[in-house]
């Protein structure tokens, strides 16, 4: 009975998805995954924290709104509690040397830095896990007039990869640290 094309069913649909990733994981059946809650132009209505407005809308009016931006603060720390269970999820998974959180990389971002101006700079990233060790963690940084790109790049160098460029060259200017 679960229709997952519901809006109201979107939580639903989102914490099996988050299951079947850390299975997933957990069962070595993949070392790569991705899920994408919903896109920049959503229509998602969350209705159980009470709105009525979809995400897209409210993303536009939330800079002169308050009421707006109180709603879409709502949205973000929602979000950032199905982050949390996913974490959560990774840390239960005993490995080892550790837990599959431990030994893996999540990163949690959003497409724009704000959805009224559609901005692609102070966009916030969310990294957790260490890599077996290899990111430092429980620390907070902020770069000025970088390429999220740069980020991107990072990641893939601490897979292994030789690559010096990721994603478009002309967004991607300086070199990662």
């Amino acid at each position: 009975g679960l229709n997952p094309q519901s809006n109201d069913q979107y939580p639903t649909v989102g914490r099996l998805q988050m299951d079947l990733m850390a299975m997933a994981l957990t069962c070595d059946i993949t070392r790569v995954s991705s899920l994408q809650w919903s896109t920049a132009q959503s229509g998602v209505r969350f209705s159980w924290l009470g709105h009525s407005d979809s995400h897209h809308s409210l993303s536009h009016e939330a800079d002169n709104d308050p009421a707006k931006r109180t709603q879409l603060v709502q949205i973000n720390h929602w979000y950032a509690e199905q982050f949390a269970y996913l974490l959560g999820k990774l840390a239960g998974q005993q490995e080892l040397d550790g837990t599959l959180l431990d030994n893996t990389v999540v990163l949690w971002v959003n497409e724009q830095g704000n959805g009224q101006t559609h901005t692609k700079d102070q966009i916030p990233f969310v990294l957790a896990g260490n890599y077996a060790g290899k990111l430092r963690t429980g620390r907070w940084v902020q770069y000025e007039q970088r390429a999220h790109n740069d980020l991107y790049l990072t990641l893939l160098q601490l897979f292994g990869s030789d690559a010096l460029t990721f994603g478009n060259a002309a967004v991607n200017g300086t070199t990662p640290s």
